[in-house]
């Protein structure tokens, strides 16, 4: 995992690097690797010109043998997601042309109705758990830091607002106390951030998002974890909606 000191330096939060850069374990396919970086760059967590770990440094985070490493890096080089740059400070980079709206809109166009429908159900069913098991145990001036932060970020550059909300959800979790579902929000929140990004490069929806975040912390903060619960199952049945509609869009230009 890149250090601490370099994912304060570039203003990303630190959780969604490591959800990035956790182990993957007896599953170490290159395919995997590879997506996994993949998704960190079209949802802006690894920025354009950023230098990746070296290989051996991926292959240990990553828990994978370094010829996995390796085939991934390969793969992710002849997409242009990655360039390589010799001699001293060289290494893997994420090519200056990465767009991470352009490569989520045509994954979006991409994905069928009927899986992004079932990444939501998925999303959802993590999502709601955290925010009821934080609504019983979470002290309600650790909801208002998570508040706080939310809004100094709002109406600011999109990429930002994007990183503190994504902290802000998995900040959300953690008040759960569970390990094993902090983990699984962070594995969701850094696989569909990027659409997400799409939803809030209207400004309406930017508003949209912060009010619902408010009313979700409210409840959170009250220890009200069915208004809670079913704020969350609110929210994103309005951003699966809003990413089918903008998908027919992009089908019928």
């Amino acid at each position: 995992m890149p250090p601490r000191s370099s994912a304060h330096r570039h203003g990303r939060p630190a959780r969604l690097l490591s959800a990035v850069f956790h182990p993957i374990g007896d599953e170490g396919r290159a395919s995997l690797v590879e997506r996994r970086i993949a998704d960190a760059i079209r949802g802006g967590v690894l920025h354009a010109g950023e230098k990746l770990p070296s290989e051996h440094d991926l292959a240990q985070t990553f828990g994978v043998a370094p010829a996995t490493v390796r085939e991934a890096l390969l793969s992710l080089r002849s997409r242009g997601l990655l360039v390589t740059r010799r001699g001293r400070g060289g290494g893997s980079f994420v090519a200056d042309s990465a767009d991470p709206m352009a490569f989520t809109t045509e994954a979006l166009r991409s994905t069928t109705r009927v899986s992004l429908r079932d990444a939501a159900t998925h999303y959802l069913a993590i999502t709601r758990a955290c925010v009821e098991l934080a609504a019983r145990r979470a002290d309600p001036s650790e909801v208002e830091l998570i508040r706080a932060r939310v809004h100094r970020a709002h109406g600011g550059d999109l990429r930002m607002w994007r990183r503190i909300v994504d902290d802000a959800v998995i900040e959300l979790a953690a008040l759960s106390q569970s390990a094993r579902l902090t983990r699984e929000q962070m594995r969701l929140q850094a696989e569909l951030s990027p659409f997400f990004a799409l939803v809030d490069q209207d400004e309406r929806e930017q508003k949209r998002r912060l009010d619902a975040l408010d009313s979700i912390l409210d409840a959170v903060a009250d220890a009200d974890p069915g208004r809670a619960g079913d704020l969350v199952a609110e929210a994103v049945a309005h951003d699966v909606t809003w990413l089918i509609d903008h998908r027919a869009t992009l089908e019928a230009q």
